[in-house]
C-alpha cells in the first residue's frame, strides 16, 4: 500500500469517531487502531491536578459554616442514642404510622426507637438506656452517619 495512502487512512481513523479501521487491498492488509490507553491516562492526570485545588476550596467553606453552628447548638446533657450504621434516619415504621418516640416520652432499655435505612434494608435501632427522651437530634429522612447522635436520653 501507498504511504500517502496510509498517512491518510491514519489520519481519517484520528479525525473521526471510529476507533478502528481495517482495509485489504489485493493480497496486503492494513489495520489501524486508535490508541484509547493515552486518552483515558489523560483523564487520570487532569483529575489528579484538579483534586488538591478542589479540596482546600471545601474544607475552607466547610470550617466556616462548622464554627457557625458550634455556638447556636446547645450541648444536650444526657445519654446520647448514636447510630450504629451510616443510612437514613426514619422515625416511624411506615410513612402514615405514628412515630415510634416522641420528646418526653418514656423509653425503657430495648425499645425501638427508629428506624435506619441502609441499603434497602430496614434496620429497627433499640435505646440502650431506659429514660425519658429529652431531645431528638435528627429530623425525619435525614441521612445519618455512623456515630452521629440521634436521641438524648435523659
Amino acid at each position: 500500500m501507498d504511504l500517502r495512502k496510509l498517512k491518510t487512512l491514519i489520519d481519517l481513523v484520528a479525525e473521526s469517531d471510529i476507533s478502528e479501521l481495517e482495509v485489504t487491498e489485493g493480497e496486503g492488509k492494513v489495520r489501524i487502531v486508535k490508541s484509547q490507553p493515552q486518552y483515558t491516562m489523560a483523564m487520570p492526570q487532569q483529575m489528579v491536578q484538579q483534586a488538591p485545588v478542589a479540596a482546600p476550596a471545601v474544607a475552607a467553606t466547610a470550617a466556616p459554616a462548622a464554627a457557625a453552628e458550634a455556638p447556636t447548638a446547645p450541648a444536650e446533657a444526657g445519654h446520647k442514642v448514636t447510630s450504629p450504621m451510616v443510612g437514613t434516619f426514619y422515625r416511624a415504621p411506615s410513612p402514615g404510622a405514628s412515630n415510634f418516640v416522641e420528646i418526653g416520652s418514656t423509653v425503657k432499655e430495648g425499645q425501638t426507637i427508629c428506624i435506619i435505612e441502609a441499603m434497602k434494608l430496614l434496620n429497627e435501632i433499640e435505646c440502650d438506656k431506659s429514660g425519658v427522651v429529652k431531645a431528638i437530634l435528627v429530623e425525619n429522612g435525614q441521612p445519618v452517619e455512623f456515630g452521629q447522635a440521634l436521641f438524648v436520653i435523659e
